[in-house]
């Protein structure tokens, strides 16, 4: 017995050791970018705030519940063998009264809070400097539209810190969920509706995004990634986004425009002055907006990050890359490949 003991032992330790590095390993962004505990603006800080405040309820609660449990099994109850008759009480007013209006209480200190929390953090008005942006969910990748600025971008949407963003999501396709745990939480996207998160980011970085609703073979492969400005730099980002690709003067990016308009690319990707689609195109597939391709981080989704290789690999296979993707296959080998990623990555 003594050695089964001594085994049940550190098994356990065991278990608890691993439990605990489980815990810590949880607490760092590094490697869990999607972390919904960190809060970097208005609206993620009160959805956190909520989820604690409800979390002590339910913990109390929980310790209630416990300590009756455990009253009524090492106090309350009787033994095999004790003296006394049973009651023949069959009701008792008072305590079926109790547990009638303790739970409705608890389910009135949950919902106060909550429906305070959706009514201040998502206001019918918005104060006159909100910056609309429109997010366009697409299988399976996110094209991001400034109505007010006439910029177009994809897979990144850059927003100032300290300015409300007012987000208007649809669908092109199927439904998708708009989720950036840490800057406006999640909103599922809805083709024929259109849903609505207001955040104000406070904390310039580089913050992570997921469609977090099935929507086909690559549901996984739909990220996005969400850049907190300085006003200062996105002003810059702005005026930007608004020039024209830089034309290329000649060697291989020179030769890559060429194969760009020579291949089927433009009939659905845009690039401004390059080739886009007229204001009577309303059917088909549309790709994403290529003016600036270069200058963005990464590409395919967000899921690759994006240097000539990876651009490379793209073209050659997308569909190894991102299984069940609507761009073709080109037949692009050797130079003809390099010249179009050079000329890819020269439209900064």
């Amino acid at each position: 017995m003594m050695p089964r003991a001594a085994d049940f032992k550190r098994a356990t330790r065991a278990a608890a050791m691993a439990m605990i590095t489980a815990m810590l390993a949880g607490c760092t962004e590094t490697h869990f970018p999607l972390d919904t505990l960190s809060p970097k603006s208005d609206l993620t800080r009160a959805i956190l705030d909520l989820f604690k405040e409800i979390t002590i309820l339910d913990s109390i609660v929980l310790l209630v519940v416990i300590g009756a449990m455990i009253g009524a099994i090492f106090i309350y109850s009787s033994r095999e063998g004790d003296p006394g008759e049973p009651s023949a009480t069959h009701s008792d007013v008072t305590l079926e009264m109790l547990w009638t209006v303790i739970p409705a209480i608890i389910l009135i200190a949950i919902t106060v809070p909550t429906v305070h929390t959706i009514i201040r953090t998502q206001p019918d008005q918005w104060p006159a400097d909100t910056l609309r942006v429109r997010v366009i969910a697409h299988q399976w990748w996110w094209e991001f539209r400034y109505p007010t600025l006439g910029v177009v971008t994809a897979d990144e949407v850059h927003i100032p810190a300290g300015q409300p963003i007012h987000f208007e999501m649809v669908s092109e396709d199927v439904i998708h969920s708009f989720f950036m745990p840490s800057i406006g939480g999640k909103r599922d996207v809805v083709p024929g509706q259109e849903n609505q998160i207001t955040t104000t980011a406070d904390t310039p970085g580089k913050y992570y995004g997921q469609c977090t609703e099935f929507c086909g073979a690559s549901h996984a492969n739909m990220r996005f990634r969400v850049f907190v400005d300085t006003p200062e730099a996105f002003k810059q980002w702005t005026a930007h986004q608004l020039e024209g690709p830089l034309k290329p003067a000649g060697g291989s990016a020179a030769a890559g425009a060429k194969i760009w308009a020579d291949a089927p690319c433009a009939i659905c990707h845009t690039i401004k002055g390059v080739s886009g689609f007229s204001k009577d195109y309303t059917f088909g597939f549309r790709g994403p907006d290529l003016t600036h391709f270069g200058s963005r981080t990464t590409l395919a989704g967000s899921i690759m990050d994006n240097t000539p290789a990876n651009v490379a690999l793209w073209i050659t296979n997308p569909d190894a890359v991102k299984p069940g993707a609507n761009m073709p296959t080109l037949g692009l080998r050797g130079q003809q490949l390099s010249d179009l990623v050079a000329y890819l990555e020269s439209l900064k």
